[in-house]
């Protein structure tokens, strides 16, 4: 029970990745606020999580026996993010480790002069600006309890470039500066700020995810081919697992690392050494 009485904030909770950190911290014992917005994006060419995904990652969560409460929100509006924090805080009291975890794989797949300024601006207001907004609304309350892990989901794509993806890369890029800049805004009161660049995360089932399938789209990659297509740049010969990215949050949120801050944990079967 490494996170017990411990309470967490995970964003972009209804699947995927934010589903399997939420259940890794359920069965560590930490009481969650699981976000997310549970509707489809004007502008995002696939569907996002909905409703029903989000109560059933609540209920998953559940079954390990803690306290879970859900939010709606659109990371996009700042006021929706300072309310999800007072729930937060009103329901549990305090808030240990945020899980900024939500974004979107598209609109991608097209070269710097053929993308919009609208989806140039949509991808940075979701995966970028996001993840500061609950950065803003949660850190100064863990900074004043002189404690707290802020963890932000970046990617391969924030260490390295990808052909057609320069939204994508250049928030998850920007991610990474935020990470390391905050880390030393809060150093001092020990609020820790860290960063997991996940490889190719396989859509398992039982998060629902789609992640990959829609990068592969993006890339004209046939979808009923993508796993084996994405395995071929994989020095392990092997695709990430939504749970090896858990694992890795789950660390960081824990007193384990409590002396880990700044840092970019890769989580990619070696795609970045190359």
């Amino acid at each position: 029970m490494r996170l017990a009485g411990k309470t967490a904030v995970v964003t972009g909770a209804a699947r995927g990745i934010g589903r399997a950190c939420a259940a890794a911290f359920a069965e560590e014992g930490a009481d969650l606020v699981l976000v997310d917005i549970a509707a489809d994006l004007l502008g995002v060419p696939y569907p996002l999580g909905s409703a029903s995904q989000l109560a059933h990652t609540a209920d998953l969560c559940r079954a390990h026996g803690v306290a879970v409460h859900t939010e709606v929100v659109d990371i996009r509006d700042m006021a929706a993010v300072r309310a999800v924090a007072d729930a937060a805080e009103e329901r549990f009291g305090r808030i240990d480790v945020l899980l900024n975890n939500a974004g979107i794989a598209a609109p991608a797949g097209r070269p710097v002069h053929e993308t919009s300024e609208a989806d140039w601006a949509l991808m940075l207001d979701v995966n970028l600006s996001g993840a500061w907004r609950m950065t803003n609304a949660v850190a100064g309350r863990m900074s004043a309890r002189r404690a707290g892990s802020v963890i932000n989901v970046s990617s391969t794509a924030g260490l390295v470039g990808y052909r057609h993806f320069a939204g994508y890369v250049a928030a998850k890029h920007g991610l990474i500066g935020l990470t390391k800049a905050a880390a030393l805004d809060y150093g001092p009161s020990r609020v820790r700020v860290n960063a997991i660049c996940p490889g190719s995360v396989r859509d398992t089932p039982w998060v629902e995810g789609r992640m990959l399938a829609e990068i592969a789209r993006a890339l004209d990659v046939p979808v009923a081919e993508h796993e084996s297509t994405f395995v071929l740049a994989q020095p392990m010969n092997a695709l990430v697992e939504p749970e090896d990215v858990a694992a890795a949050a789950l660390w960081l949120a824990a007193d384990e690392s409590a002396r880990v801050t700044g840092s970019v944990v890769t989580v990619d079967g070696g795609f970045t050494v190359r």
